[in-house]
């Protein structure tokens, strides 16, 4: 069935004004001031969007779709991620990646949950790679899997300036970035390194190190984590100056706040202060990852679990704080899609996939969204459940 949006305001994350969007077979077919399709022989649903955005389905750069963590023992794993969490928040495009457990969990298990839940209706793509170094691979190199499993986009996220890492040097971190490259090179894939920056002193060090010392550039490494706190944020603008894209964490807790971490909203804010190009700013959620709380001497004094509902919440209230529409759906999934190289996501054009969410204006909760051309969310409610889930 042909899907017919009208009287949208539409953000592309550009706003293009009042428009009718049509959708046909998974793809935006048309974007007009006025679309009709007043035919007997044309099966079509009307969506009347008055009062409503329309904007890009939101692209989350790290999830974990098979759970995380574990710093707590084994009955601290955190679970698989539901469908529902993703569609609910707005998301429609998710990669997921495997984090500090790559022995208990594997890359062939995140790959098995990638594909459920592409079946389900969500975009899924991966990172090969964990924490550590040298890189866990199914193949047996980086530039092989990146090559051969069409879901493998990039390698992440390697571990930085953490205790938990492995302490790779510049020389590693540029060799695994140039055969990231080249990988990505010959598959037609960003090729990035998604990087995971801990709260230790080094910050970026090594991945600066690496691009001063040998043939790599910035734009080649995507850290996340960038909100841990202030001098690291601070610390990066250079690094998002030289081509990087900053990764800021809408996942959070009281206690990372109260120890220093900046709420994604609040980081948003503050990098566009300082000069960083709306361009170089992502959000992602690091859903169903552990989070970590550990104190000065790294005892665990507890634990809780990344979540999808994250990024909605840090998309509103960077709208209440007044950072510009446009700016915010960038960081919400525009810059994260051209990245990594998702040219159907990310934005609201003709042939781009049908990945939409509608948003009221008044309150900026989700109305409607739709997953490659299907309704997944209506007035507010969840169509589309997990085979195990339920309804």
């Amino acid at each position: 069935m042909l899907k017919l949006i009208k009287n949208a305001e539409v953000w592309s994350p550009e706003y293009l004004g009042q428009q009718d969007v049509l959708i046909a077979d998974g793809r935006i077919a048309a974007i007009n001031t006025d679309i009709d399709l007043n035919s007997q022989s044309v099966d079509v649903q009307v969506i009347d969007a008055t009062g409503l955005w329309l904007m890009p389905g939101f692209v989350d750069p790290l999830a974990h779709f098979n759970g995380g963590g574990g710093e707590g023992g084994f009955h601290t794993r955190t679970p698989d991620m539901p469908i529902t969490d993703a569609f609910s928040a707005g998301i429609t495009t998710m990669v997921s990646g495997l984090g500090t457990d790559a022995s208990t969990r594997s890359l062939m298990d995140m790959l098995a949950k990638a594909c459920a839940l592409e079946n389900e209706g969500l975009s899924t793509f991966c990172y090969t790679g964990s924490y550590e170094y040298p890189i866990k691979t199914i193949s047996g190199s980086v530039r092989d899997d990146l090559i051969l499993i069409d879901k493998f986009i990039g390698v992440g996220e390697v571990a930085i300036a953490d205790k938990r890492g492995s302490q790779i040097t510049p020389h590693e971190l540029a060799r695994l970035a140039a055969d990231a490259k080249v990988g990505g090179l010959l598959s037609g894939k960003s090729g990035i390194v998604f990087l995971h920056v801990g709260d230790e002193p080094s910050m970026l060090s090594v991945a600066e190190h690496a691009c001063a010392d040998f043939d790599v550039t910035a734009n080649q490494f995507y850290p996340t984590h960038i909100n841990r706190h202030r001098q690291l944020m601070e610390s990066a603008v250079q690094f998002a100056q030289q081509g990087a894209v900053l990764d800021l964490t809408t996942s959070t807790t009281p206690e990372l706040l109260a120890a220093g971490e900046i709420a994604a909203a609040d980081a948003l804010g503050e990098l566009l202060e300082l000069g960083v190009d709306e361009n170089h700013i992502s959000f992602s959620t690091d859903c169903n990852a552990s989070l970590p709380d550990f104190d000065k001497a790294g005892k665990l004094r507890g634990l809780k679990v990344g979540r999808a509902q994250s990024l909605l919440e840090s998309v509103q209230q960077a709208l209440a704080k007044g950072i510009p529409t446009t700016k915010v759906l960038k960081a919400a999934g525009t810059n994260a899609a051209d990245r990594l190289k998702l040219p159907r996501k990310g934005h609201i054009a003709v042939g781009a996939d049908a990945d939409i969410l509608l948003m009221n204006q008044e309150d900026q909760s989700i109305t409607y969204v739709i997953a490659k051309g299907k309704m997944v969310v209506e007035l507010g409610k969840p169509l589309k459940f997990g085979e195990f889930q339920g309804s």
